[in-house]
């Protein structure tokens, strides 16, 4: 059984770890985090949200989470296991999110026309309200990023992320 050191090693790699704050990852997750809020921002503005949905984002109620539902969730309904799956979210956290969405009349549970047992989870028209709000803002931070660091640099960007996700 090894035993590690009680103290950091002196090494010069060790002393040095502005890294931790400059890797890939974590500028990958600062920029996603800017994007979404953005995103969310743009959306509070928009006049095809409702009034009562606007002011739920600009008062930051509804988070990045929320926007897990819109990214995921088909045109023609999702089961909420795959629902879940898609987000990278257990079974319950995306059931308490899609309550919650539920609420606001975003979405709603009905019957799964191919499983009786089943049910799917569908956008409600107000959904598909929020859900046009929500292409017209990514757009539009898309085309802010690509005029914040040019279009060859957004270009190479996008296609080396799509490459790495996949």
């Amino acid at each position: 059984m090894s035993h590690l050191p009680l103290t950091p090693p002196e090494s010069a790699d060790m002393r040095d770890d502005r890294w931790r704050q400059t890797h890939l990852g974590r500028l990958l997750g600062h920029a996603m985090r800017r994007f979404d809020e953005r995103v969310l921002h743009l959306m509070a503005g928009n006049e095809g949200v409702p009034l009562a949905l606007a002011n739920l984002a600009s008062r930051d109620q509804i988070s990045a989470a929320h926007v897990h539902i819109t990214r995921h969730l088909g045109l023609q309904g999702s089961r909420l296991t795959d629902l879940a799956r898609a987000a990278g979210m257990s079974k319950q956290a995306m059931g308490d999110l899609v309550d919650q969405c539920a609420a606001w009349g975003l979405v709603q549970r009905e019957p799964d026309p191919l499983d009786a047992r089943a049910r799917r989870v569908v956008f409600t028209p107000v959904g598909l309200a929020w859900l046009q709000a929500f292409k017209d803002a990514v757009a539009q931070a898309e085309a802010e990023f690509r005029e914040a660091v040019g279009k060859e640099v957004a270009t190479v960007v996008a296609l080396g992320l799509e490459a790495y996700a996949h």
